[in-house]
C-alpha cells in the first residue's frame, strides 16, 4: 500500500483535475469526507475537495490505493470517475468505474467493474457525511479511567478474528499473544486473520508491546480505523510507513524503534481523533489530527467507536502487555 500524507503531500503535482468550470458544477456538500457503506460489506471511504477551484476525488476500497483518481464527467451534480492505478496489461479487469451523487442530502453511489470475461459485477454503496475536525485538545484536561488489562495472558477472551473465512494464526503462548503466518513479505493482505476486541471504544490511551522480527510487519489500530505501523527501525518501510508513523498519514519526528526481534512498547493516546505516540518512551507524534482512515482499515467512520484491531494477515508477531484507559466523559 502507498499511501499518502494528507497534510504534506502537494496534491496539485499527483492529481488529474476537472477544468475549472466543471468544478463549478460539484455541489458544495460533496465537497467532504464520507464513510462508505457498500452492499459487498468491504470497508471504504472518500473524500471530495477541492482547491483553487479543482476538484480532486480520493477514494479507498480497504486496502486498494485511494487515487487521486481522474473525473471523467460532471453531469446534473452526478461525478463519474475511474479507479485506475497503475493496473498491469493483462489485468482481468478494467478499471472499476465509480459514479456517485447527492439525493436528498443523502450521498449514493455505484462501483461498476467490467471483467475482460464473465459479467459486469455493480456494488452500489451510500455515505455517511464525516464530522468536523474537532479542535485540538488539551490533553492535560483530559481525565482517563483506571488502565484495564485487555490481554489476560492465558486464553483469547476479550478477541475473535476478524475474519471468518481466514486462516487463524493467532494463540497464545508462554503468556503471549502470538500471530504465526507463513507469509514472509509485505503485500497487502494475505490468507490469515487478522484480530479485534470484542469490545469497541471510544477515546483512550493504549499501551502495547510488540515484537517483530527483521523485515516482518504487523500494525495496531485504533478503532479498527487509524493504524500505527509494527516494523523494525530498519525496515524497507521508512518515515510516513515506518515504526511510530500512523501508517500514510503522520510520519514520527525520528526513528525511535528498535532492531527486530527485541521487544518494543507504543503508548497511543486517541482523544478527539488527534493521535499522540510515544514509541520506546520517546514521543514521535505530538497530538495530532488524523484526518481519516488509514489504509487497511475496517472502520472507516470517524465519529464512530470502534475496536482494538491487530494486523494478522501480513507476517508473525508477538504482543504482550496491553493496557487501555478510557476517557472520562
Amino acid at each position: 500500500m502507498n499511501a499518502k500524507n494528507y497534510f504534506t503531500l502537494p496534491l496539485l503535482a499527483f492529481a488529474v483535475f476537472l477544468s475549472p468550470l466543471q468544478a463549478e458544477t460539484i455541489p458544495k456538500d460533496l465537497l467532504v469526507g464520507w464513510s462508505l457503506k457498500l452492499d459487498s460489506g468491504e470497508p471504504a471511504w472518500m473524500r471530495v475537495v477541492e482547491q483553487n477551484g479543482i476538484a480532486i476525488v480520493y477514494m479507498r476500497l480497504h486496502v486498494g490505493p485511494d487515487g487521486p483518481w481522474q473525473v471523467i464527467e460532471v453531469t446534473d451534480g452526478r461525478l463519474k470517475f475511474a479507479m485506475d492505478h497503475k493496473r498491469k496489461k493483462n489485468a482481468p479487469t478494467a478499471p472499476p468505474m465509480v459514479e456517485v451523487e447527492l439525493k436528498d442530502g443523502k450521498l449514493e453511489g455505484t462501483i461498476v467493474r467490467t471483467p475482460k470475461k464473465g459479467d459486469v459485477e455493480t456494488t452500489h454503496f451510500t455515505g455517511k457525511r464525516f464530522p468536523d475536525m474537532p479542535k485540538t485538545p488539551d490533553l492535560s484536561k483530559v481525565t482517563f479511567g483506571h488502565p484495564i488489562s485487555l490481554f489476560n495472558g492465558k486464553d483469547m477472551t476479550g478477541w475473535r478474528p476478524h475474519e471468518s473465512d481466514k486462516i487463524n494464526g493467532w494463540s497464545v503462548k508462554e503468556g503471549l499473544l502470538v500471530n504465526e503466518t507463513t507469509k514472509t513479505d509485505f503485500s497487502a493482505t494475505g490468507a490469515y486473520a487478522n484480530l479485534r476486541t470484542d469490545t469497541e471504544l471510544e477515546d483512550f490511551w493504549l499501551h502495547i508491546d510488540f515484537l517483530v522480527e527483521a523485515k516482518r510487519n504487523s500494525g495496531v489500530y485504533l478503532r479498527g480505523m487509524y493504524e500505527a505501523q509494527v516494523v523494525d527501525r530498519d525496515s524497507p518501510m521508512q518515515g510516513i510507513q515506518g515504526v511510530g508513523a500512523i501508517y500514510g498519514h503522520i510520519a514520527p519526528s525520528i526513528n525511535a524503534g528498535k532492531p527486530g526481534g527485541q521487544w518494543q512498547s507504543y503508548d497511543l493516546t486517541l482523544v478527539d481523533r488527534h493521535v499522540t505516540v510515544v514509541l520506546n518512551g520517546v514521543k514521535v507524534i505530538d497530538n495530532q489530527p488524523v484526518w481519516g482512515p488509514t489504509g487497511g482499515a475496517v472502520y472507516t467512520d470517524p465519529g464512530a467507536p470502534g475496536p482494538i484491531h491487530l494486523q494478522g494477515d501480513h507476517t508473525a508477531v508477538k504482543y504482550r502487555n496491553i493496557y487501555l484507559a478510557p476517557v472520562v466523559k
